[in-house]
């Protein structure tokens, strides 16, 4: 599923949809399902898309190329009028129900419903072993969590058997979340367990059997999590998957700034570093980075990048980035560049005023993410601190505690904010 507008990620989503959204220096968000789909041995792929798709389109066709007798792909299915109907997708089941008929699939074949904005290594076949083995019509890939950490989480109560009992989505009441609290047996073994009481939160991930998703989506139903789900309880047989590995629903900008920046710990919460099960994602042919007397504390640098006696600190700075010396940054997400600028055109920057693509010289930067091509010049000093939610001056906005520099945007010499 590709297709959400992402208002809680803007302005990281102001150009682009959220799959689209740049991760860890040199990937997309949607790069992690299909990475995930693919080492769990599914190679038959349909990407959901409506919103600001052009990026991801290039991206997915760029990355995913498979040859002609293994029998996989990776479709895009943008919203389309049909004699069927002219409207866009209203919501996640609608956008599957628009698309049913390019499937190609039997009544007990399985159809696996991903998301393509959430950080996470999972084999997918292990959920679809127990979908079988228990013969259920739906499974719902779950992640035990502390109650205080739920908010705008589809909640549910499980059997020991994990067959669901309850299913409530986004559930803001504290009497409704403690009834959906764990058993004990389930708990047992999780961290903090007992001084923490714990409760499933819906993942976003279903594994359906075709014919209980054409039965369920033969219906007004536009929403998995908040009608579909809920109407089937007590109609067909549906468990819960529990995993208890990391997660992250990158949802809000606040989230997407520290799943990055977690990736700069010693012992990261998600390692791209597994050579068993890499992520994969488009070849772009750069060269090595160069570094010139840059002291750097934790930190990634993705390839193509000049970096030139600068001070950097819990960084991610992504590809064809440019730093020039002088300059400090404390937790910044730097997307880098989609080109490289020559001599030709720094010359047509100094014409029309404009900085170069990337960061000047002897700034000062914090606390912020520097979308793709921004330009930053010379002496700028930038900072959410003491800025309210949504302030925003030229180019520059902040949202949830975190000033971004947006996609393109230019911040001229001598900025303060």
């Amino acid at each position: 599923m590709g297709g959400g507008r992402g208002t809680r990620l803007h302005p990281l989503t102001a150009e682009r949809c959220k799959p689209a959204v740049p991760l860890a220096g040199k990937y997309r968000l949607v790069d992690i399902p299909i990475s995930n789909c693919l080492h769990s041995q599914l190679n038959r792929i349909f990407v959901l898309t409506q919103f600001n798709t052009a990026s991801l389109h290039r991206h997915i066709q760029e990355s995913y190329k498979f040859d002609p007798f293994g029998g996989g792909f990776v479709d895009i299915l943008s919203a389309e009028q049909t004699q069927r109907g002219d409207s866009w997708y209203q919501g996640t089941a609608d956008a599957v129900r628009q698309n049913l008929h390019h499937f190609d699939a039997q009544e007990e074949d399985l159809i696996l419903i991903l998301s393509g904005d959430q950080l996470y290594q999972m084999d997918l076949s292990a959920l679809i072993e127990q979908h079988r083995e228990t013969e259920s019509g739906v499974t719902i890939a779950a992640k035990a969590m502390v109650r205080e950490q739920v908010s705008g989480l589809g909640l549910m109560r499980v059997q020991d058997d994990l067959s669901i009992l309850e299913f409530a989505e986004k559930p803001s009441d504290p009497k409704v979340i403690e009834g959906l609290t764990l058993s004990d047996q389930l708990s047992t073994g999780l961290p903090g367990y007992p001084d923490q009481k714990y409760v499933l939160a819906n993942m976003g991930i279903y594994c359906f059997t075709m014919r209980v998703l054409r039965e369920a989506l033969d219906s007004p139903y536009t929403d998995f999590g908040g009608e579909v789900i809920p109407d089937l309880l007590g109609k067909v047989e549906m468990r819960g998957f529990v995993f208890d590995q990391y997660w992250e629903d990158i949802g809000t900008v606040r989230s997407f700034f520290e799943a990055n920046l977690s990736l700069t710990d010693d012992v990261p919460p998600f390692n791209f570093f597994d050579g068993a099960n890499p992520v994969y994602s488009r070849a772009r042919f750069l060269p090595a980075s160069k570094i010139n007397g840059m002291v750097m504390r934790r930190g990634i640098i993705a390839g193509g990048c000049i970096v030139s006696e600068c001070e950097l600190e819990r960084v991610v700075i992504g590809v064809r980035a440019m730093i020039d010396r002088g300059t400090v940054f404390k937790n910044v997400v730097m997307m880098g560049g989609d080109l490289f600028e020559n001599d030709e055109d720094r010359i047509k920057n100094r014409d029309l005023q404009r900085p170069n693509i990337g960061v000047g010289e002897n700034c000062f930067i914090e606390n912020a993410i520097i979308d793709k091509n921004a330009r930053i010049g010379d002496n700028v000093r930038l900072s959410p601190e003491g800025k309210p939610d949504m302030y925003q001056s030229g180019d520059i906005i902040v949202r949830d505690g975190v000033l971004i520099v947006m996609k393109n945007g230019v911040v001229p010499d001598g900025t303060v904010v």
